[in-house]
C-alpha cells in the first residue's frame, strides 16, 4: 500500500482509495464500530445535531459509505436524503441495509463522485461527509462540489478525525492509531493495506485551525469547529 504522501496524482489516490472500500465493505461497519467502540455513533449524532437539519429539508450525504448518517438524518424527517459514494460495494451494502431498516423509500442512493456531483446548483441545505472527506483525491475540488449544490445559506458538515493536542492522549492514541488498529484491520478486513493507509491519512490531514482555513478559502463563512472526545475527531460546520 502506498503511504499517503506518495500518490503521483489525486486520481491515482481516488483510484486507490474506490479499491479499497470496495474491497473492505463487507467488514466496513463492523471494523467502524468495533475500532471507535461504538463512540462513532455518538460522533455522529453530533454532527447532525450541529447541521440543524430541519423537516422538510434537503441533506446530501457525500462519500456516505454504508450510510450511517444518513440513517441517523432519516429520523429528522428531512423531504429528500440522497446518499453518493464512488464505491459500489459501499453501496450494495446500504442497500441491504436500507431494505432491513424500511428505509427504502427514504433514502436515494448514486454512484457517483464527491469531486463531481451529478447535481444542480443550489439544490441542498445542508451537505455532510462523515469520516470520507480526507479520502478525497482534490480536498478543494471536492469542497468546492458540496458548496456548488447548496443553497444560500445551507450548511456543510464535516466529521473527520483528528489528532489530539494533550500529550498523554496524544501519545496513547497514536500508538492505537498506528500499532494496534492495523493489525485488528488486517485480521479482520484480510486486506493487508486498509488499515495501515488510516493512520497515515489522518496524520496527514489538516485539521482544525488549518482545516477551517481551507473552508475559508473555499467561501464557506460562519466556520466553527467541535472537538468531540479529547480530540479524536472533529466537526467542522460552515455557511454557503
Amino acid at each position: 500500500m502506498p503511504p499517503t504522501e506518495s500518490f503521483g496524482s489525486p486520481d491515482q489516490k481516488s483510484r486507490y482509495v474506490r479499491r479499497m472500500f470496495n474491497a473492505i465493505s463487507k467488514r466496513y461497519d463492523f471494523l467502524n464500530h468495533f475500532l471507535s467502540v461504538g463512540i462513532d455513533i455518538y460522533w455522529r449524532r453530533q454532527a447532525l445535531r450541529l447541521s440543524q437539519l430541519k423537516n422538510g429539508e434537503w441533506f446530501l450525504d457525500v462519500a456516505c459509505g454504508t450510510g450511517d448518517i444518513s440513517i441517523q438524518a432519516a429520523n429528522k424527517k428531512p423531504a429528500r436524503i440522497v446518499s453518493v459514494d464512488f464505491a459500489e460495494a459501499m453501496l450494495r451494502n446500504f442497500e441491504m441495509k436500507k431494505k432491513n431498516l424500511g428505509l427504502d423509500g427514504s433514502v436515494e442512493l448514486i454512484q457517483a463522485d464527491a469531486e463531481l456531483l451529478p447535481f444542480p446548483e443550489s439544490t441542498f441545505d445542508v451537505t455532510a461527509v462523515a469520516f470520507g472527506v480526507r479520502n478525497f483525491g482534490n480536498l478543494e475540488r471536492g469542497l468546492s462540489e458540496m458548496r456548488r449544490v447548496l443553497k444560500t445559506g445551507g450548511r456543510i458538515v464535516i466529521l473527520e478525525f483528528s489528532t489530539p493536542k494533550s500529550l498523554g492522549i496524544r501519545e496513547a492514541y497514536l500508538f492505537y492509531f498506528t500499532r494496534v488498529l492495523p493489525i485488528i484491520g488486517k485480521l479482520v478486513s484480510k486486506d493487508p493495506g486498509a488499515y495501515r493507509y488510516l493512520p497515515g491519512s489522518v496524520s496527514g490531514f489538516p485539521d482544525g485551525g488549518d482545516f477551517e482555513e481551507i473552508l475559508r478559502k473555499a467561501n464557506f463563512r460562519n466556520i466553527s469547529s467541535t472537538s468531540l472526545t479529547f480530540g479524536i475527531a472533529t466537526i467542522y460546520y460552515g455557511e454557503k
